[in-house]
């Protein structure tokens, strides 16, 4: 299908898809290394400008539209987080173009924590802002660990399907479990997940194989806790756009940070998926990012839908 993505960040999410088999034909965000990023590995079809900006006569037809908008006004990791925190309002953005557009279907990724953002209200918010515009609405928790990523990432997945489509979206069946069990393979830990890479301290080729030097504390807060090499890694994550600060995990040896290519891995980027810009904007590229792996599982879902 022709797939249509806003925030789109480093990418995650449109490789995903593009992995699933889908055509990414348009996409827009704001952040310039990011964008940078985006060409060098996906292509020249983004565009670089402030979507309060975009006209949805820019925006070219298409099958799906995709966005992980912007969460940092959502995340429990905002202990400021409230109903009014501006940046809650792009997924309005998000909701325009879907509105001109009116594709077949949507797909609108965010954190966790939207779920509990005023008891539920906000959330309930969006999904009938959707459903106002024509569209089946579904909201559900995915795992990134149960799609064979190794980190424990939740995320919300947000599916409209148009009300006219005789189709109904299923969510992914989870390919991992924590123990492995019911036949599932066994969610893959950080250390076998970055064990293929050489020491950053080495001479090597691997494209951004360099780490933040930040000294090491064990506190329990994030980005300063032990990481277990046996499990998933914690949530990588990111504050936000080029101002925000930038947590960086521990290294599966608890002896430094992961650099910015391992924590890519984690994010489950191929090795080949080169970021630009400095090491702290190429960390909170990837801390941004929507895990490929994940995102493929969701898209793959897409390709059940036949043409009546």
């Amino acid at each position: 299908m022709k797939v249509v993505s806003l925030f789109s960040g480093a990418g995650g999410l449109d490789l995903g898809f593009k992995m699933a088999g889908h055509d990414i034909i348009w996409a827009n965000d704001l952040y310039g290394d990011a964008v940078n990023t985006y060409k060098a590995n996906l292509g020249d079809h983004i565009v670089c400008k402030d979507v309060f900006t975009v006209e949805a006569s820019d925006v070219p037809d298409c099958d799906i539209i995709i966005g992980g908008f912007p969460c940092q006004g959502f995340s429990v990791a905002n202990t400021k987080r409230n109903i009014n925190d501006e940046r809650n309002q792009l997924y309005k953005q998000l909701m325009r173009i879907i509105n001109a557009k009116q594709p077949k279907f949507f797909v609108a990724e965010n954190v966790k924590g939207i779920f509990s953002l005023a008891k539920g209200e906000v959330l309930k918010m969006i999904l009938d802002d959707f459903r106002s515009m024509g569209y089946k609405v579904q909201a559900k928790v995915l795992n990134s660990a149960d799609y064979g990523v190794p980190q424990l990432r939740q995320r919300v997945f947000i599916i409209g399907v148009r009300n006219d489509l005789n189709y109904e979206f299923d969510y992914p069946t989870p390919l991992y479990s924590a123990d492995g069990s019911d036949g599932l393979a066994k969610w893959i830990g950080v250390g076998e997940a970055v064990s293929f890479l050489p020491n950053p301290d080495e001479p090597n080729d691997i494209p951004n194989h360099e780490y933040s030097k930040y000294k090491l504390r064990f506190n329990g807060y994030i980005g300063h806790r032990m990481i277990d090499p046996e499990k998933p890694a914690p949530t990588v994550t990111a504050r936000g756009d080029d101002k925000g600060g930038v947590v960086v995990l521990h290294h599966p040896n608890n002896q430094r940070r992961m650099s910015c290519r391992e924590l890519a891995t984690v994010q489950s980027f191929p090795v080949d998926y080169v970021f630009s810009g400095t090491r702290s904007s190429v960390y909170r590229q990837i801390g941004n990012a929507v895990p490929p792996l994940l995102a493929c599982a969701v898209a793959k879902q897409f390709n059940n839908y036949t043409e009546e």
